[in-house]
């Protein structure tokens, strides 16, 4: 992933900045849509995971549509070019603000997680004399196996309508004459490895789903969420997740009705492992057990080692020396700014220039000033 030619590059410029493998992110983009179309499947890519420009611009090139969280991100995905009929919105608490901004924009459709914001988007949809698309977030109660904090799919969850709700929420649509049912939205966690999980999702969709018709409520589609994973631990050797038997778990577990679309909603797993965090060496320093390698990156350009205790793989780009074990932490002002813990590492020394990879989801997106830190930049490996 690194030539000799990019390496002499990174040194001559400013750190910490992320790096970007443009033809790594086609390659995967390629085999998205190569496995996704076999099925008929419909890709939306969750702009929460990387919204740096030139990433949303390819996105929008390959064709594929916007999941969105806010009313910014419908703003960036408009100003980017994505068409209107190609964006969803989810989220657990939309503002009557960004309700309005996504009526204005006519997207395709926003995904309801209550009662509450079915009644308030039919509320402000009046207003404006429009008619809204919904699909109801329903809570499938399916664990993904995943850490606490990317779960979204089960009970104690504040994300999705639950089951027991379900006759509530029918009875409520036939009164709110601004909203038009469209679809059923599913998201049950982030980082899912086990694709035994996504069975489960397909099974209990299902179920769901049948229930819907039982009623003759009808949906023109499914949106399954996103949520598959990739490999933190080998980047290299599993660079392009195993889109085929991803999509072909759904193929063959999830019954639609004839003509109705199967939507995903895909984020990590197309954008993790074409990015990486470049940083250089600030200070060696001894410590009782290891080594500190102090670099000038920290939890402000990469929050995710602080905030879920994530491993990313960490590489020495310019040392050759003799192993030895470092604590890789960066400069702020808190003991949890630690990017890598007990890290073998080739001997390193000040100034050496580090990767810490598979960085290209959830890593510039929630970088942060905290510090009065400046935001990291972005370069792109076909303008080196």
């Amino acid at each position: 992933m690194f030539s000799p030619e990019i390496i002499e590059r990174f040194k001559t410029l400013p750190t910490p900045f992320y790096y970007y493998d443009i033809e790594l992110l086609k390659k995967t983009l390629e085999t998205v849509t190569r496995e996704s179309v076999k099925h008929g499947f419909h890709i939306h890519y969750a702009v929460k995971a990387n919204a740096n420009d030139r990433i949303l611009n390819i996105m929008n090139e390959t064709g594929l549509g916007a999941d969105c969280v806010s009313g910014n991100e419908i703003a960036k995905v408009k100003e980017v070019g994505f068409p209107s009929e190609k964006i969803f919105f989810a989220g657990v608490g939309k503002s009557d603000r960004e309700i309005n901004m996504a009526l204005d924009h006519s997207i395709f459709c926003f995904n309801c997680e209550s009662v509450a914001e079915l009644e308030v988007i039919d509320e402000l949809a009046e207003r404006k004399e429009t008619m809204a698309n919904v699909a109801i977030r329903i809570n499938p109660n399916v664990d993904a196996l995943t850490h606490q904090y990317i779960t979204t799919g089960i009970e104690e969850n504040k994300f999705g309508i639950n089951w027991w709700d379900l006759e509530e929420v029918i009875e409520k649509l036939d009164h709110l004459n601004h909203l038009q049912l469209t679809g059923l939205h599913f998201h049950i966690g982030s980082q899912i490895t086990d694709l035994s999980v996504f069975k489960g999702l397909c099974i209990r969709i299902n179920q769901i789903h049948q229930w819907f018709n039982d009623r003759q409520v009808f949906v023109d589609h499914i949106n399954v969420g996103g949520g598959y994973g990739v490999d933190y631990q080998d980047p290299d050797r599993n660079a392009i997740p195993d889109f085929k038997s991803y999509f072909g778990i759904f193929h063959d577990f999830l019954e639609t009705r004839p003509g109705q679309k199967v939507y995903f909603e895909l984020g990590r797993s197309i954008v993790a492992q074409c990015g990486s965090l470049i940083t250089r060496v600030l200070y060696i320093k001894r410590g009782s057990r290891t080594k500190f390698a102090i670099v000038d990156a920290g939890m402000t350009e990469l929050i995710r080692p602080a905030l879920y205790q994530a491993y990313h793989k960490i590489d020495n780009l310019t040392s050759r020396g003799d192993p030895d074990r470092y604590n890789v932490v960066g400069p702020v002002c808190e003991s949890s700014d630690q990017l890598g813990k007990y890290i073998e590492l080739p001997e390193t020394r000040r100034n050496d220039i580090l990767a810490i990879r598979s960085a290209g989801a959830y890593g510039e997106i929630m970088a942060s000033r905290y510090n009065l830190r400046d935001l990291p930049k972005a370069h792109y490996s076909d303008q080196f």
